[in-house]
This record gives C-alpha cells, sequence and structure tokens, in this order.
C-alpha cells in the first residue's frame, strides 16, 4: 500500500447559463473506466499538483500551485482554456484514510461568459457534457451515472440558484466548505490563500 498521504489536487466547476433555458449548467467529464481512482465516475476538470505547477507559481505554497494546475488541467481534459484570475475557491476536501488512492482537493468555480468548444484527451477523459445540477443529481440517483461524493455535494451546493450571478454572490461570501472539518490538510494561510 502508498503512502496515506493525499496528494495535493485541483479541481474546476466550469459553470455557464444555458442559452436555451438561461439555468446554471455544470461540465462533467467521463472518466475512463479503465483508472483506478473514479474511473467511468462523472467528475469536474482536474488533477494533482505537478512539480510544474509550483515552479509556474514561482513558489513552494500550495494555494497558487493548485491555481496554476485547476488552469492547465481543464486544458488538458477538455481543452478550455481558464483565467486564473476568474477562479474562485470554494471548497477543500481530503480522501479518507485507507483508500487505493488520497487526495486534498482545492475545488474553484470558473464562470464560463463566452461560447467554448470543449475537446476532452480521449484517455483519461472519454466524454463530456454540460448539464444542469438538478438533473445530474437525478441521474445520479436512478443510477444512470456515477457521482463521487465531493462532485455529489458539490452540485447540491448549487441547486438553490438558478442563473450565474445568484451563485456567484453566494459563493464569493459563503465559507470555504472543508471535509473533514479539521482538516489537517488544509492550512489556508500557511499555504498561501488569501484571507
Amino acid at each position: 500500500m502508498q503512502d496515506d498521504k493525499p496528494v495535493p489536487a485541483a479541481t474546476v466547476v466550469v459553470m455557464r447559463e444555458s442559452s436555451a433555458s438561461g439555468q446554471i449548467e455544470v461540465l462533467l467529464l467521463r472518466r475512463n473506466s479503465k483508472l483506478v481512482f473514479h474511473g467511468g465516475h462523472w467528475v469536474f476538470p482536474g488533477g494533482r499538483l505537478d512539480e510544474a505547477d509550483f515552479l509556474a507559481a514561482g513558489t513552494d505554497l500550495e494555494y497558487p500551485a493548485a491555481l496554476k494546475a485547476a488552469v492547465r488541467e481543464t486544458k488538458e481534459e477538455a481543452g478550455i482554456e481558464l483565467a486564473e484570475s476568474d477562479l474562485l475557491h470554494t471548497a477543500h476536501w481530503t480522501t479518507p484514510p485507507r483508500l487505493p488512492r488520497r487526495f486534498c482537493t482545492w475545488f474553484f468555480i470558473y464562470p464560463l461568459t463566452i461560447d467554448v468548444e470543449v475537446q476532452v484527451d480521449n484517455d483519461e477523459i472519454l466524454d463530456y457534457r454540460w448539464v444542469n445540477p438538478r438533473d445530474a443529481l437525478t441521474e445520479a440517483q436512478e443510477g444512470a451515472i456515477v457521482l463521487p461524493r465531493p462532485t455529489k455535494v458539490t452540485l447540491q451546493d448549487m441547486l438553490p440558484f438558478t442563473d450565474m450571478d445568484s451563485a456567484l454572490a453566494h459563493f464569493n461570501q459563503a465559507p470555504v466548505r472543508v471535509f473533514p472539518v479539521e482538516s489537517r490538510y488544509y492550512r489556508p494561510e500557511e499555504m498561501g490563500c488569501p484571507p
């Protein structure tokens, strides 16, 4: 068994308003079923922090590197270019002990205001879809898709909001969701996270 210490990672909830309904949609990616961690599950773009992310950030602090990783992973997995300055830190999830892979993941929301073409890598990611949070949760409850717990909880947090402005207004002033609550892997100030 590998070292039980979780690996730092970053995830991005890419959010847009549907041109048809005006309602919020998020980008979900289907992971290759052959992958050990969440194989076949529908997830947000994201992945582990690489050494290159720390080099690009010019620091050994985790938060600035997580921003770089969020931008890089979204480009690699979905072909979407993000502006780092528009990433909004909303949560930090640490995988429970004794699982095959453990991550301590910085969650960001990204408001997409332009049309983009999603291009999956056809290796780690095999498919994508834009979906309303309520619809995704309904499909998961019916067993049509599998959502990891952090993805499911994030979608549940978005249910009260029908448009992007109200969602952003909420998440801009809401406290960061931390799981577990007293996680020793989330020390925002010493990790370079702005107050």
